[in-house]
């Protein structure tokens, strides 16, 4: 039928047991989907489903996935999945949580109301992250995405933001360390 939308057939091994397709899947879905596809709108549910999965490799899986789904969605729905998104990025797997929390930064080049909506997101999660076990690396990565993010679209807000989390790091050794991105 015209119009109907075909996932591709890799896209079931993302959620399966074996880990060689899943890996395989992963790959070939994360490459497709560094641009816009017409599938995203048919998998975007299951996939923010997934951010709860039991497995924590799915749930990696699905933060990464649907952060390349939203770069490139022009609605906003991806700022009502946001929490969802930012409870991965706390995972009590720290691989897990750090996978999702690297690709945030890709919502920010869907749209000025999806940026504006990340960068408050990003302002609550630094703060939050002062009182977890891997505060400093979670600081690092939030002001490396947001250079990442600034460097796709030049947005001062970006910039200001970064600063001001480079700014609020009590400890001096990490400040030049987080700076090191901005320079």
């Amino acid at each position: 039928m015209p119009g109907d939308v075909v996932i591709p057939d890799s896209y079931s091994d993302l959620w399966g047991a074996d880990r060689g397709r899943q890996n395989a899947a992963y790959e070939s879905l994360m490459a497709t989907t560094e641009q816009s596809v017409p599938w995203a709108g048919a998998v975007w549910d299951d996939v923010v489903g997934h951010l709860a999965d039991r497995d924590n490799h799915n749930r990696a899986i699905a933060g990464q996935l649907l952060c390349n789904l939203a770069a490139h969605e022009s609605s906003d729905r991806v700022l009502g999945d946001l929490p969802a998104l930012i409870v991965v990025t706390k995972d009590p797997r720290f691989v897990t949580a750090r996978h999702t929390l690297r690709s945030l930064w890709k919502i920010g080049l869907a749209g000025e109301k999806q940026r504006a909506g990340l960068l408050e997101t990003l302002r609550v999660r630094y703060r939050d992250s002062f009182d977890e076990k891997n505060g400093t690396l979670v600081r690092s990565d939030l002001v490396e995405s947001l250079r990442r993010l600034h460097d796709a679209v030049p947005d001062e807000a970006v910039s200001e933001l970064a600063q001001e989390f480079i700014a609020a790091e009590p400890e001096e050794k990490y400040r030049k360390k987080y700076a090191k991105f901005w320079r």
